[in-house]
C-alpha cells in the first residue's frame, strides 16, 4: 500500500541559498574616535608593546565586513579585525534590530557571527572594536537584506489575456513561444518583487501541451506548470520568481497556438510583510452536505461567502491558500473567489465543463470580515467544496525562498511503479531542516485508469521509523488536492505542510493505479 522515497534527496536550505546575496565593507569605511582616558590611571590591558604604541593611539586600527545569507532569516558576517597593537579587543555587533552581540578578538582575527531576524526585510549593521589599551574605537556599517520574501495580497486582477490583448499583443501564443509578463512596477506592484502568486489558465488549446511559468531572462526548465489536451481551458495557480528584468514568461509546450491567461492575486518582497503558516488541509465548505455553506448547489451567477477568519485562520490572516473543488456542475462555467466587501472581478480561479470534477489551488486575500465569496459564472448550480492548506498573517514566519525549479518525482521512470490504488507515497522534504514548515510543489496525475483524487498531507513517520519497520499507517486524508477522471492529466499546484517529520505523503484516492510527477518550486523557511 505504500511506497517511498528512502533518501532525503538534496538538502533544501542549500538549494534555496545557491543565489545567497553577499554584502561588503573595506575598512576605508570604518569611523574613527578617540575615547576619553582615564585620568591619574594606567591604560587597562597595558602591554609592552601596546605601551609603545599607545602614543600613536593604534592607527592601524579597523574593520573589514562581509556578510552572506545563511536561510530566509539568518545571516552571517564576518568581521576582519586590523590593528598593530597586541592588546585584547572588544567587538560588538549591533544588529539593526535593538539586539547586540559582543566577542573579545585580536588583532589580525576575524570574528564571525550569525544572527536570525525576527522580520525579513533591510538592516544596518554597525560592527564595533574597541581598543581600550588606546582609548581608541572604530565602526563600521553594511546595509544588508534578508533572502526569504514576504506575502502581501493583490485584489485579483488580470495582467495577461492573449485573446483581447491584455498585458501583450493580441494574438495567440505561437508554438513553442513564450509570452512575457510584466511584473515589477504594473499597477500597485512594486519593483523590488521577487517573486508572484498568478492563475495562470490555458484555452483555445487544438492539441495537446503544457505551459512552463518561469522567470524573465531565464533558461526556461523543463518542468511544466499547466498540462492540457485538445479543446481543455485549464487553470492553475503558480508561484514563481520574477527575472532580474522585471518580468515572468509563459511557454507555450504545444505544436500548435494556444492563447494565455494570467490574474494575479499576490506578491513577494523582502519587506516584512505576511509570512506563510501551513496547516493540515482541513475541509471548510462542502455544499454537497451543508458543511460550512447552505446545503445544496450554487446557484447559477450566485455567490457564496465563506467564513475563514477566527474559525480555521487567524483573524489577521491577509489571505488563505485553499484547495476548490467544482462538482456536479450543470453545465460549463467557472469559479471566481475573491476578498468579502468587494465587488467580483473579471478574473476565474477553476474552469469546468458540464458534469466534470476539477480542482485548483487558490490564494485569495481575505475581508475585513474574516470572509473570502466564491462566485459560480455558470448559468445553472454546481456543487463546490473548500479545503484550508494554509494561511499569510503578519504574525507568520514562513518567509518565502524560492529555487531553481527541480522535479521530484516521475513514477514513469522512478523504477517502483506507478502510484498503488488506495495507497500512498511518503517523501522527505525537509528532514534535513526542522525551520522548513512547507514546500509549494507542482503535482501531476497521468496514466490514470480510474476515477479519482490525489490528496497530499504530512506523514507522523520519521525516516528511522521507516528504516527500522517502526511506521504507523497514516491516517487517510479526506481533503483533496486534484481530481481526475480515467485517462486524462491533471496538474495542480500545492503549498504542502511538512509536519513535525519533514516527510509528505502523496495519496492515490482511486480504484486503480495512477503515475505522479512532482516538481519543486520554493519552500517556506522561519529561520
Amino acid at each position: 500500500m505504500a511506497k517511498g522515497v528512502s533518501t532525503p534527496g538534496e538538502d533544501l536550505a542549500k538549494l534555496g541559498t545557491s543565489g545567497a546575496k553577499t554584502f561588503h565593507s573595506p575598512k576605508e569605511r570604518s569611523v574613527r574616535k578617540t575615547l576619553p582616558a582615564a585620568k591619574g590611571k594606567t591604560a587597562p590591558n597595558a602591554t609592552a608593546q601596546g605601551a609603545e604604541t599607545a602614543a600613536a593611539g593604534n592607527p592601524e586600527l579597523g574593520l573589514v565586513l562581509d556578510a552572506s545569507s545563511e536561510s530566509a532569516h539568518g545571516i552571517d558576517v564576518r568581521a576582519q579585525v586590523v590593528s598593530v597593537a597586541g592588546a585584547t579587543l572588544k567587538v560588538t555587533y549591533d544588529w539593526g534590530d535593538g539586539s547586540t552581540d559582543g566577542t573579545d578578538a585580536y588583532p589580525g582575527q576575524e570574528v564571525s557571527l550569525k544572527h536570525t531576524y525576527a522580520e525579513v526585510g533591510e538592516y544596518n549593521v554597525k560592527v564595533t572594536v574597541t581598543d581600550a589599551a588606546n582609548q581608541a574605537e572604530v565602526v563600521n556599517e553594511l546595509p544588508l537584506s534578508t533572502l526569504g520574501s514576504d506575502f502581501t495580497p493583490y485584489a485579483p486582477t488580470r495582467l495577461l489575456d492573449t485573446r483581447d490583448g491584455t498585458g501583450a499583443p493580441r494574438g495567440m501564443v505561437q508554438a513553442y513561444s513564450s509570452a512575457k509578463v510584466k511584473i515589477a512596477g504594473n499597477g500597485k506592484i512594486p519593483a523590488g518583487v521577487t517573486a508572484v502568486a498568478l492563475n495562470v489558465t490555458a484555452t483555445n488549446t487544438s492539441n495537446p501541451g503544457h505551459v512552463t511559468v518561469f522567470p524573465g531572462g531565464t533558461t526556461r526548465p523543463t518542468t511544466s506548470n499547466v498540462n492540457f489536451v485538445a479543446a481543455q481551458t485549464v487553470p492553475n495557480m503558480v508561484i514563481v520568481p520574477v527575472g532580474k528584468d522585471g518580468t515572468v514568461e509563459l511557454y507555450n509546450g504545444s505544436w500548435t497556438p494556444i492563447d494565455l491567461i494570467a490574474d494575479i492575486t499576490g506578491y513577494f518582497t523582502r519587506t516584512a510583510a505576511s509570512g506563510y503558516t501551513p496547516i493540515n488541509p482541513v475541509r471548510a465548505v462542502d455544499t454537497r452536505s451543508g458543511q460550512g455553506a447552505p446545503q445544496g448547489q450554487v446557484g447559477g451567477r450566485k455567490t457564496i461567502g465563506v467564513q475563514l477568519g477566527g474559525w480555521y485562520v487567524p483573524n489577521n490572516a491577509t489571505a488563505v491558500a485553499l484547495n476548490v473543488t467544482v462538482t456536479n456542475p450543470r453545465e460549463d462555467g467557472h469559479l471566481t473567489a475573491y476578498p468579502s466587501g468587494q465587488q467580483a472581478p473579471n478574473t476565474s480561479n477553476v474552469n469546468f465543463k458540464a458534469k466534470q470534477t476539477v480542482a485548483n489551488s487558490v490564494i485569495v486575500p481575505v475581508g475585513a470580515d474574516g470572509k473570502v465569496n466564491i462566485f459560480n459564472g455558470a448559468w445553472a448550480g454546481t456543487d463546490v467544496i473548500v479545503d484550508v492548506v494554509g494561511y499569510y498573517s503578519p504574525d507568520s514566519s514562513g518567509a518565502f525562498m524560492a529555487m531553481a525549479p527541480k522535479r521530484r518525482l516521475d513514477t514513469r521512470s522512478w523504477g517502483e511503479g506507478p502510484m498503488y490504488d488506495g495507497g500512498y507515497i511518503w517523501m522527505p522534504m525537509s528532514t534535513q531542516d526542522k525551520g522548513i514548515t512547507g514546500v509549494v510543489l507542482n503535482t501531476t496525475v497521468t496514466n490514470t485508469k480510474a476515477d479519482g483524487f490525489l490528496s497530499v498531507a504530512p506523514d507522523p513517520n520519521s525516516l528511522d521509523d521507516y528504516a527500522n519497520g517502526t511506521k504507523v499507517f497514516p491516517p487517510r486524508p479526506t481533503a483533496s488536492t486534484l481530481n481526475w477522471t480515467a485517462g486524462t492529466t491533471v496538474p495542480n499546484l500545492v503549498q504542502a505542510s511538512t509536519g513535525n517529520t519533514g516527510i509528505v505523503d502523496f495519496w492515490n484516492q482511486s480504484w486503480d493505479t495512477a503515475d505522479l510527477i512532482i516538481d519543486m518550486f520554493g519552500y517556506y523557511d522561519t529561520k
